[in-house]
């Protein structure tokens, strides 16, 4: 996956199109990712001690990592990631349109 926690990232298909986000988490194994505003969905709580009369709770659910591309930090454009390799052993992601190094949140 092309794509890390903290990076932001722009939604480009499903009903949450065209937002922008701060990724929370990934979940390699199952090719999805928690994206902090996106796809929110209601969770409905039983009744315990911390929620005495029950709870309605909204959270991010998780979305494919095809609906979504990584914002470049130096152009601020949705970008597809290339990868490079230093000479130093290191595997740098590049951004396909300005041609920069995209750098950690």
């Amino acid at each position: 996956m092309n794509i890390r926690k903290n990076d932001l990232v722009k939604v480009i298909s499903g009903s949450s199109r065209g937002k922008e986000g701060k990724v929370i988490r990934t979940i390699t194994s199952k090719s999805k990712i928690l994206v902090q505003g996106v796809n929110i969905i209601w969770k409905h709580m039983k009744r315990s001690q911390q929620h005495p009369h029950g709870a309605r709770i909204q959270k991010e659910s998780p979305i494919n990592v095809s609906n979504v591309l990584l914002v470049c930090t130096s152009c601020n454009k949705p970008t597809r990631v290339n990868y490079k390799t230093t000479s130093g052993g290191d595997k740098n992601r590049i951004c396909k349109k300005c041609k920069q190094v995209i750098t950690e949140s």
